[in-house]
């Protein structure tokens, strides 16, 4: 339950990063079976698409906002900002951004406590 009260905790830009990495890749999800009950079954239902193009299409455009604000807040260079907006285009490829942002220091307090005390902060 702790994690819960931390994931929803959008008090610095790492965490409003992280939160809407995960709900881009929800998003993204929902999309992916909407389109498949829209275009597998012989009859498909176009609900989801209905549904879920929308949400994704505005919580996308959220992403690559708060990206490059996180970008701008932590000094990221442009390498890192260019493969955060990259990392949106492909199905869950915000998360996986997300993992390498905070395994390689650029998730400031988000990686600090994923990093072992005697390991050097990268800039």
């Amino acid at each position: 339950m702790v994690y819960m009260a931390n994931f929803f905790d959008l008090s610095t830009p790492a965490k409003r990063f992280r939160f809407v990495a995960i709900l881009e890749a929800f998003t993204w999800a929902g999309l992916l079976v909407g389109m498949a009950f829209k275009y597998l079954p012989e009859n498909g239902n176009e609900i989801g698409v209905k549904i879920f193009g929308p949400l994704h299409g505005g919580v996308f455009v959220a992403f690559v906002l708060v990206a490059l604000l996180t970008a701008r807040a932590l000094k990221w260079n442009l390498v890192t900002t260019g493969l955060a907006l990259i990392s949106s285009i492909p199905p869950f490829g915000t998360i996986v951004f997300e993992w390498w942002a905070v395994r390689t220091g650029r998730l400031a307090e988000l990686s600090a406590q994923t990093r072992p005390a005697d390991a050097p902060a990268l800039a």
